[in-house]
């Protein structure tokens, strides 16, 4: 009976130690977990804002690189349309423009300097320098004391206007743009009066006439122009007229 306690002791000892150790390894073991729970939480939440900081650099990096992408394409696309664009639409612009500015500079040139009528102006005219005498040059002076524009060319009548032949105007004389006059600045005219023949059909005349061109047409009035001494020799059937212009060119004003 005494055996048997003792071994009912023995064995009771034994399974309280049992349950003390597992209780001691039980808590070693959750010890570890937690510490391990512990000790991974922060590196999680390290990781996790490493990776939303990635995350944001990532974005960050995108959204620069977009920003700097963009730039570029904006820029491209400024470039671009600066060159590509820049010819038609500088063109355009160009033509817009030019359009724009050559209206205001008429608008501003015709308020500036309208038609020279025939009283802002005085017409001289001396015999080329040939023998015989094929040609004379017409100058006209601005003497109105402003700026004047003389359009198209002399409208001459060698003898009485009512039946004078009219004298045409050679097309190639034409200037690209209308001779603006300044105050006491000339222009001049190159005007064939006989082909130099004996034999022509000519008429001598001591004065003629010259009317000017207003922007409707021809001016009213005229200037009467004495000819040179001696008169000139003229024959109506192959006088013509060169436009006005600056200064007498070659080829242009040779006919």
């Amino acid at each position: 009976m005494r055996h048997h306690r003792k071994n009912t002791v023995l064995a009771a000892a034994a399974v309280a130690a049992l349950s003390l150790g597992l209780t001691a390894c039980g808590g070693s073991d959750t010890g570890a977990k937690d510490a391990g729970s512990a000790s991974s939480a922060p590196q999680a939440a390290a990781d996790q804002n490493a990776a939303k900081g990635g995350a944001t650099a990532t974005t960050g990096g995108s959204t620069t690189e977009g920003s700097a992408t963009g730039a570029s394409t904006a820029g491209g696309s400024t470039s671009g349309g600066t060159t590509a664009g820049g010819s038609t639409a500088g063109g355009k612009g160009t033509t817009a423009s030019t359009a724009s500015t050559g209206s205001a500079t008429g608008a501003k040139a015709s308020a500036k300097a309208p038609a020279c009528a025939h009283g802002d102006v005085r017409i001289t005219v001396e015999k080329a320098d040939e023998v015989p005498t094929e040609h004379v040059v017409l100058t006209a002076t601005n003497v109105s004391g402003r700026a004047c524009t003389l359009l198209e060319y002399p409208l001459l009548a060698f003898g009485p206007i009512q039946t004078a032949k009219d004298v045409p105007a050679v097309a190639k004389s034409k200037p690209a743009a209308p001779i603006v006059l300044k105050n006491g600045e000339p222009a001049h005219a190159n005007v064939r009066v006989s082909l130099g023949g004996v034999h022509e059909d000519n008429k001598v005349v001591k004065e003629f006439t010259v009317n000017l061109f207003a922007a409707d047409g021809p001016a009213e009035g005229s200037v009467v122009v004495k000819a040179p001494a001696g008169g000139l020799a003229v024959n109506e059937a192959v006088a013509k007229t060169g436009y006005w212009t600056y200064e007498l060119r070659n080829g242009a004003d040779e006919f």
